[in-house]
């Protein structure tokens, strides 16, 4: 555990990991309150969880008191949880799906703190509530995007935290995406346990691109990195989770899908301070009042890769035109994101 933070560290996190198209929406001021957070893996793993430390350094910035525990086993996240709560801090923060169960089971007890559950799938009770981007938009668009890159036709994901909701919502709206613009393609997923497991990640993405895939696609953690070093190694095409990971393999990341979670838990966080967070599943999408909750990010300065064709750069931009005026809407099943073909 640790409130202790490195502004020289968090410069480059923030070029690397935590890039922003802009605030989701005017939030008031946050000094004097106390936020913690729990992370389910390591804050430096250009990632997931370094993209939610990204969020509790914003709110350091603006004055808040901020605490956090990273690589918290499940044993201990409702214990951990109801520390923070006993110590006054509001909102606690899980940072995963993962802790929604402990949420769940915390939040009666601690009627007045709010508890927030990012990437989570539902709210509960009076005080528990979960926020998340668009899984499905975002993924639709990687499908589309995979499946005008490919010359194999033969199209692959890696994943982890299979049947959790935004994991099927990612991996069905990228099977969906393929589907739209190529129905002849061939979309193989495989799921591996551990979403921080690298290794693991490597070898199925391996095991996939022998079988003649030439874009690997996936939603991990760490294990993230495991599907460009393999990527990099055979040179086919991939996507990442931050801007570190195209800089990492500029030739084979063609896009990352960025999210911005320090938008997100700070709007979420101001609006605990004025008691109107709502109890339920806060989705934000290209379709939402302040913008999406992630977008594709290649640098700082581009959406896409140069090998990216500009056509394709433009249908992507047209689809989420789509997707913001409410033309296209999206239904994924579990079927959808299904293991195998």
């Amino acid at each position: 555990m640790s409130t202790s933070f490195n502004r020289r560290a968090f410069s480059r996190l923030a070029a690397a990991l935590a890039f922003s198209l802009g605030s989701l929406a005017a939030v008031p001021a946050l000094a004097q309150g106390k936020v913690a957070m729990l992370l389910p893996g390591s804050i430096n793993d250009q990632s997931w969880n370094a993209s939610g430390y990204a969020a509790m350094v914003q709110l350091k910035e603006k004055g808040v008191e901020t605490a956090y525990s990273e690589n918290v086993p499940p044993a201990d996240h409702i214990e951990s949880m109801k520390d923070y709560a006993r110590r006054g801090f509001n909102p606690v923060i899980g940072h995963s799906g993962r802790f929604l169960s402990a949420a769940q089971r915390v939040g009666p007890e601690f009627e007045n703190t709010s508890f927030i559950v990012g990437s989570g799938a539902a709210g509960a009770g009076k005080n528990v509530v979960s926020i998340d981007y668009d899984n499905a938009q975002v993924g639709y668009l990687m499908g589309v995007l995979a499946a005008r890159m490919s010359k194999t036709g033969k199209i692959a994901s890696v994943n982890g935290l299979e049947g959790l909701p935004n994991m099927v919502q990612q991996v069905g709206g990228f099977r969906l995406g393929v589907k739209s613009v190529r129905p002849d393609a061939e979309v193989r997923v495989i799921y591996i346990k551990d979403m921080e497991d690298a290794a693991s990640a490597k070898e199925a993405a391996l095991a996939l691109i022998s079988g003649g895939a030439d874009f690997v696609f996936g939603k991990l953690n760490a294990g993230q990195s495991g599907i460009i070093q393999a990527a990099k190694e055979k040179n086919v095409y991939t996507s990442g989770r931050s801007l570190a990971h195209a800089a990492a393999a500029p030739q084979n990341v063609v896009t990352s899908i960025v999210e911005k979670w320090d938008d997100m838990y700070v709007a979420a966080a101001a609006e605990v301070r004025a008691g109107t967070l709502k109890p339920t599943l806060v989705t934000y999408g290209y379709d939402a009042k302040g913008g999406p909750g992630a977008d594709l990010r290649y640098s700082a300065s581009a959406a896409t890769g140069p090998m990216v064709p500009k056509e394709v750069v433009a249908e992507l931009d047209a689809l989420k035109k789509k997707f913001a005026s409410g033309q296209l809407k999206l239904s994924v099943s579990k079927e959808d994101a299904r293991g195998g073909l």
